[in-house]
């Protein structure tokens, strides 16, 4: 959501924000239906003024003996061209929201321009990918040869884009989640949430799901919203609230399935496990007073740096151009893992900055210390990391053709009751 008093001071200025997103200036638009507002809004005070100094009048006249009739006739007109005005205000200010509620964030000044991801830049580049085999395998020969993942018959229970995995992989999947928890919660200072997984409208509002994106989420018969992730519950816990500034900044961690239509990935990642309609994730949510978001983003990419590291597994970081940054975001950065089994590497953690786009959304604010005025708050968000994508990388990055075996990494041995390989 936007300011619509800095859109009215610098008209310009929005409009070339919102060029850098490759749209057509915004600002004529609003700023006409705002000044038809107004216009309603200043009609409908100077009747309400009037009505009253005529309503008072009638009390004079029929204390004196008068006939007030005209006058009578008057105010009810008045009432009758106040509900006018206010059905009129209202239909504007709903015509404004939605208007505002559809333009993306304002991204931030040092994010690269480009036209799509082909325009990222790289920031870094850790690990270097390792040749374990003659061969690289994905991950979907890798879950054949050990015969835990099964495509066709998740293909029979619920449709294409699904997966069931047993014995070492469903252990392996639940070992990595463990790991991602324990090390943000013991080692990066967040606090475990376990969320709702159905959410009501206003909150999926609140982060900015809806109502642009209402076609890649799955709704309930009831109206309710199964989460894409646990930002959404997570990032609502401060939502109509001013929050103790004392308090932040405050960080949580949650881990949970995520539900994804996919509505605009029709022929992408058809097979495997890359794009699901249904798969986990551990995420990273931040509240922050707004002078700390930048300096919390950076920690914030850190600590999903962090798991992938220690997980020995080759990755690079990249911050998104002007075209690939996401609609609430105001700079984000990727981290994408190596796949061998695809010769290249792949997104399996976002970190964005949301700036206070989403807490105007929300209504979530702050008073800073020694301030009568409050402010809002800035929201972060990050995949600490995705759990499916990770389990695809360790797959094929530890698969050991010699073998026939997935070589445990260290890190997760503990949460594996000590095995070391997983084999058919």
């Amino acid at each position: 959501m936007h300011d619509l008093r800095d859109i009215r001071q610098n008209p310009q200025a929005f409009d070339a924000a919102m060029a850098r997103r490759n749209l057509a200036p915004q600002s004529p638009e609003i700023l006409a239906l705002d000044e038809k507002r107004r216009a309603a809004q200043t009609e409908l005070q100077n009747i309400l003024t009037q009505r009253n100094e005529k309503s008072k009048l009638i009390g004079q006249m029929k204390a004196k003996g008068e006939n007030a009739d005209i006058l009578m006739a008057e105010v009810a007109a008045a009432k009758d061209k106040m509900v006018e005005l206010e059905a009129l205000d209202r239909e504007i200010g709903e015509q404004l929201n939605d208007l505002l509620s559809s333009l993306p964030n304002i991204l931030a000044s040092d994010v690269p321009n480009g036209k799509s991801e082909e325009e990222n830049v790289e920031i870094r580049k850790v690990g270097t990918p390792a040749k374990r085999n003659a061969k690289a395998l994905d991950h979907v020969a890798i879950g054949e040869l050990l015969g835990m993942m099964d495509f066709d018959t998740a293909a029979k229970l619920s449709g294409s884009r699904f997966v069931l995995m047993h014995s070492g992989l469903a252990r392996l999947e639940r070992a990595l989640a463990q790991f991602f928890l324990d090390t943000h919660t013991q080692e990066h200072g967040y606090t475990e949430v376990s969320v709702p997984l159905m959410v009501n409208s206003a909150t999926m509002y609140g982060t900015g799901q809806l109502p642009k994106f209402k076609d890649d989420q799955f709704q309930t018969t009831r109206g309710d919203w199964l989460i894409p992730t646990s930002e959404v519950p997570l990032t609502n816990i401060v939502a109509d609230s001013i929050v103790d500034e004392t308090t932040l900044p405050r960080r949580y961690t949650a881990f949970t399935p995520c539900f994804r239509q996919e509505a605009g990935a029709a022929g992408k990642d058809t097979k495997g496990m890359i794009r699901q309609h249904q798969f986990y994730k551990v995420e990273m949510v931040s509240i922050t007073k707004p002078e700390e978001s930048e300096a919390e983003h950076e920690r914030m990419t850190k600590c999903a740096e962090t798991i992938l590291t220690k997980l020995g597994l080759p990755f690079r970081t990249i911050m998104l151009c002007t075209g690939d940054t996401g609609f609430g975001s105001r700079k984000t950065y990727d981290i994408e893992v190596w796949l061998p089994g695809q010769d290249r590497y792949r997104e399996i953690s976002s970190c964005s900055n949301c700036g206070d786009f989403q807490a105007r959304r929300m209504k979530a604010r702050t008073k800073p210390a020694g301030s009568k005025d409050t402010v809002f708050v800035h929201t972060l968000n990050g995949s600490g990391v995705a759990v499916g994508r990770a389990l695809v990388a360790v797959l094929e990055n530890y698969w050991d053709d010699a073998k026939q075996a997935v070589i445990i990494p260290d890190v997760l041995r503990p949460y594996m009751n000590g095995a070391t390989e997983i084999k058919a």
